[in-house]
């Protein structure tokens, strides 16, 4: 799949993938598309070669961005870039504009307000409160960066790919015979006290987890191989134990709000390869 890096995802994400796309790489076979059902950042899809790409997701805001910066590319970009100056650096802009982000009905602007958001707000974070409004508090960043390269490198990639708003298990109902499936799913939390809340607003939770190993098997049984990644856990180790491969590695991780706090954490691949009964 090649091993240079092309460029960063233009989104902040929590689990970004960016940092271990070398053991991604070394791991996902080859094939003629790219099925990636928690589409996240996007990391894996600008930095792999595949023919063509599927990417999916439950976040409806964010499948609605990348389909518009796909389909108007330096437009869309040039309107973003208006919203990066000192004037919108401010803590009461910031938060007029997640209320408008909140509100509007208009694609192409809340599309724009996200990539705002995204940069100005806390720690890169996504987040929605039960009734599904944008909560994420300001950042307080000295000068958030704009990321043009890198929307642009994305839009020309994304003339590759088609975008999904759906559920990840709808996904695996639609393969097709050529396809690789990468799953980045909400990770498993690395302690018997720490729970799923975080995920809650995404549906995902232990049964959702036992799921989707259980879909990498089925699968690979019709000659589909998949790929997982996650926290190395004893939950996980047993969830993946029909996988052909697990390879396993520590990731320097920021565990706490305290940015000084970081810790290796425990993270692993399981690959399913294809099987063809």
């Amino acid at each position: 799949m090649g091993s240079n890096l092309h460029t960063r995802p233009f989104l902040k994400w929590a689990g970004n993938k960016f940092r271990i796309m070398q053991h991604i790489q070394t791991m996902l076979p080859e094939g003629e598309r790219l099925v990636e059902p928690f589409a996240g950042s996007g990391a894996v899809f600008l930095n792999t070669h595949y023919d063509r790409y599927l990417l999916a997701d439950n976040n409806a805001d964010l499948i609605s961005l990348y389909q518009i910066l796909a389909e108007q590319g330096e437009h869309f970009i040039a309107q973003c870039a208006r919203l990066f100056r000192d004037a919108t650096n401010q803590e009461d802009y910031y938060y007029r504009r997640r209320v408008e982000f909140n509100k509007t009905k208009n694609a192409t602007r809340k599309a724009v307000l996200f990539v705002y958001l995204n940069r100005h707000g806390y720690n890169g974070l996504c987040r929605y409160n039960s009734r599904g409004g944008f909560n994420v508090p300001f950042g307080r960043y000295k000068r958030p960066y704009f990321p043009a390269k890198e929307m642009y490198f994305f839009h020309q990639k994304a003339q590759q790919a088609d975008f999904l708003h759906v559920d990840f298990a709808s996904v695996f109902n639609d393969l097709n015979n050529g396809d690789v499936v990468y799953c980045d799913p909400p990770y498993v939390p690395l302690s018997k006290s720490a729970n799923f809340t975080t995920y809650s607003a995404g549906g995902f939770n232990i049964p959702q987890q036992e799921q989707l190993a259980q879909l990498a098997e089925t699968t690979r049984q019709s000659g589909i191989p998949v790929l997982i990644s996650n926290h190395n856990t004893q939950f996980t180790r047993k969830a993946y134990k029909e996988a052909d491969n697990i390879k396993r590695f520590k990731v320097m991780r920021s565990i706490s709000c305290n940015g000084q706090q970081r810790k290796p954490a425990g993270e692993l691949l399981a690959l399913f390869e294809s099987r063809v009964a």
